[in-house]
């Protein structure tokens, strides 16, 4: 699945994913209202609106970039319904083509961790079937408990020819609690970054690994760091736009080929019909706010090449 992504982000031009994180605050009312008509003000009406909000966006968007990352928590605030919903989009994002990257952000071990990785990435067992569940391409893993918790999601990727991103470096103000503590004179992060790096070794793609990190756009001087401890390992970069990272700010996760990295924008690009620049485009045409959102970004990363 490695090999898609690149290839798919070298056809479009565009080293970025959308961040497929809705609230439901997010959807348009005309949206809402068409939902809760049908389903009531249910958690069967929020996830209708969600999904179809969603379905919007991917709909506009889909011919402009190789990949959307659906954060599952936003989902899963709406109970099973919610789930459903998040089934729903990655299952239309597949048709679409689209690589679809689960933020699912598991970590745990042994048999606990490979019934996550079986979830998400796999095929569970019943009887003499087997079943594909969320069946995202790649997954977003924490790395905290070693390889204990990897191991098993490799596993299951090395069977279904799909991918992780694990995170080393987050984007978030109090990642360097722990990620930047010392260690033997070395940052965690490095350490970290250098483990993904071996792990990637043992399933690799044409290029790049299949097993990649996720490293926040806010930090560019560790992400130059991080590039070169793990120059194999396709870079997440989240935290561009709504977060503080900058185009220019991104030069450091990219390789000499301009490959090597894909940057996340979620509330920049399925919340652009509320930004003064997109207002024009008013909540009914919100799906299209977003697909002028993601030519306007990929135009601004492919700019500091």
């Amino acid at each position: 699945m490695i090999n898609k992504l690149v290839d798919k982000i070298k056809k479009t031009n565009a080293p970025v994913v959308v961040g497929l994180d809705p609230m439901l605050s997010y959807v348009p009312e005309h949206i809402q209202k068409k939902a809760f008509d049908e389903f009531g003000e249910t958690l069967e009406g929020a996830a209708e609106a969600i999904w179809q909000y969603n379905k919007g966006i991917i709909d506009t968007t889909y011919d402009l970039i190789p990949a959307v990352k659906p954060q599952i928590a936003m989902y899963e605030q709406f109970g099973v319904p919610g789930l459903q919903a998040f089934k729903k989009t990655v299952d239309y994002a597949k048709e679409k083509d689209l690589v679809v990257i689960g933020d699912v952000k598991r970590g745990d071990i042994g048999s606990t961790s490979a019934a996550y990785a079986v979830g998400h990435l796999g095929k569970v067992q019943v009887g003499s079937k087997k079943y594909s569940l969320f069946d995202e391409d790649f997954a977003t893993v924490n790395p905290y408990l070693g390889t204990d918790g990897i191991k098993p999601f490799v596993d299951v990727c090395k069977e279904e020819n799909k991918g992780l991103f694990i995170l080393v470096k987050t984007s978030n103000p109090s990642s360097g609690e722990f990620q930047d503590r010392l260690i033997d004179g070395r940052p965690l992060y490095e350490w970290v970054g250098e483990q993904v790096a071996k792990w990637g070794e043992d399933h690799m793609g044409n290029d790049y690994s299949y097993i990649g990190a996720v490293v926040g756009a806010t930090y560019p001087e560790m992400g130059k760091v991080l590039r070169k401890v793990m120059p194999k390992s396709y870079i997440l970069v989240p935290g561009y736009g709504a977060q503080g990272g900058t185009a220019e700010g991104l030069k450091p996760y990219f390789n000499e080929d301009g490959l090597g990295a894909i940057v996340n924008s979620s509330r920049g690009i399925i919340c652009a019909y509320k930004q003064d620049k997109y207002a024009k485009f008013g909540a009914e045409n919100y799906a299209d706010a977003s697909r002028q959102a993601v030519i306007d970004m990929i135009e601004d990363i492919n700019s500091i090449f």
